[in-house]
């Protein structure tokens, strides 16, 4: 037993948790020293972490995965990351011709694209239909209570939901097939105006997800309503956004101000680049649901009263910040970090540390901070955009 420790202290690419003030110890095990690896910053926090902060992090890679024929889904709810209760997800695959049946919510919901093509439907109150192909990059927003379905294209495809209530769980929604399995057929039959035998082979119960044939063109499906079409449009061409171009990434902000229908969740897809940061900053409005795209890298979230502490994050990663917490991301890897940040509102909101502090005299932040005339200078130099990206010196 105790060959075992002693060949893992003195194996060198074996993390222990020693910080380079001598503080801490090594680990002699059991261990996962992947997770470690994975995981540097919660492994040996920075010396400026402190006081108990709750988990802010979970991968999907940890969810149960529900796996049916047509596809497969993944969840974040409450249940698995208990801090966040804004906002939950779900990471969803459909193979060509797969369907996430006709269905709807009590939430809204809010996707992105992250391969392949789907084609969206949906209806609204006015009897008013919708119907979209969703490529890579693009968005869709379906209004709480309002029925939709998605299928996968040619390729299939692979996206991510977003829903505006930490609680939400995607296998408790409201289907068709489900409903339909639990109407006495006599009932179906009256609704409908068709005989009970119609209604022979209807699903026993949910289908969720099923495997159909890929559809035909878009102009091939179109249904045409008596009522017209839906005003707002329930898709949006994220990429095809310009960006806002800032020293290290960039980022495109959509909320109810550039994609009318999404009145409950705003985004930013964030750009960071290797030995870039997005600067310390807050928002005022609402807690914060990271999405990590592609890339590494850290945040430290400070809660105030002595209170920070830091996570890694890569991709496939949750993050979360509760409301009004600073902090910063920064790009730990050699290749760029992208991420989505996502608040329930009808608009994106923050607020830059730096530009606060240039925004006052220079007395006041010398007074508070007992620092020196160079940061007092580089202050007067900010340009303030909404959201900054600042090089690692």
């Amino acid at each position: 037993m105790e060959s075992r420790p002693k060949t893992q202290a003195s194996n060198e690419n074996i993390p222990q948790p020693i910080r380079n003030d001598g503080a801490g110890a090594t680990d002699f095990g059991p261990r996962d020293v992947m997770r470690d690896l994975e995981n540097p910053d919660m492994l040996v926090p920075p010396v400026t972490d402190a006081g108990l902060l709750p988990n802010l992090k979970f991968s999907f890679s940890d969810t149960h995965m529900q796996l049916n024929h047509g596809g497969w889904s993944r969840e974040i709810t409450v249940r698995e990351l208990p801090i966040a209760t804004t906002l939950a997800g779900v990471n969803m695959r459909l193979t060509p011709g797969g369907v996430r049946e006709l269905h709807w919510h009590h939430q809204s919901e809010w996707a992105y694209m992250l391969y392949g093509r789907a084609r969206i439907t949906s209806i609204d109150p006015e009897g008013r239909n919708f119907i979209a192909d969703i490529g890579p990059g693009d968005l869709w927003y379906f209004p709480a209570g309002l029925p939709h379905s998605i299928q996968g294209l040619e390729e299939g495809c692979e996206f991510l939901l977003v829903f505006d209530d930490g609680k939400f769980s995607d296998l408790s929604t409201l289907s068709i097939s489900d409903w339909f399995a639990h109407t006495p057929k006599d009932v179906l039959s009256a609704n409908f105006g068709v005989p009970e035998s119609a209604f022979a082979n209807v699903p026993s119960k949910q289908l969720y997800i099923f495997q159909a044939e890929v559809p035909g063109s878009l102009e091939s499906q179109k249904v045409q309503s008596p009522y017209g079409t839906i005003p707002q449009s329930f898709k949006h061409q994220l990429l095809a956004q310009e960006p806002i171009k800032t020293p290290g990434g960039s980022v495109r902000i959509v909320d109810s101000s550039n994609f009318p229908i999404s009145k409950t969740i705003a985004a930013a897809l964030v750009e960071i680049e290797p030995g870039a940061m997005r600067e310390l900053h807050w928002h005022p409005n609402n807690d914060e649901w990271q999405y990590y795209l592609t890339g590494q890298g850290r945040m430290t979230v400070f809660a105030g009263n002595g209170a920070a502490r830091t996570f890694d994050y890569r991709a496939g990663d949750v993050g979360y910040v509760p409301f009004a917490f600073g902090h910063y991301i920064q790009n730990t890897g050699n290749q760029t970090l992208w991420f989505l940040e996502m608040f329930k509102s009808d608009r994106f909101v923050d607020v830059s540390l730096n530009q606060w502090m240039a925004l006052n005299t220079r007395e006041l932040i010398r007074d508070n901070l007992h620092v020196g005339p160079e940061l007092l200078d580089a202050l007067r130099k900010e340009k303030w955009p909404v959201v900054k990206y600042t090089n690692v010196l």
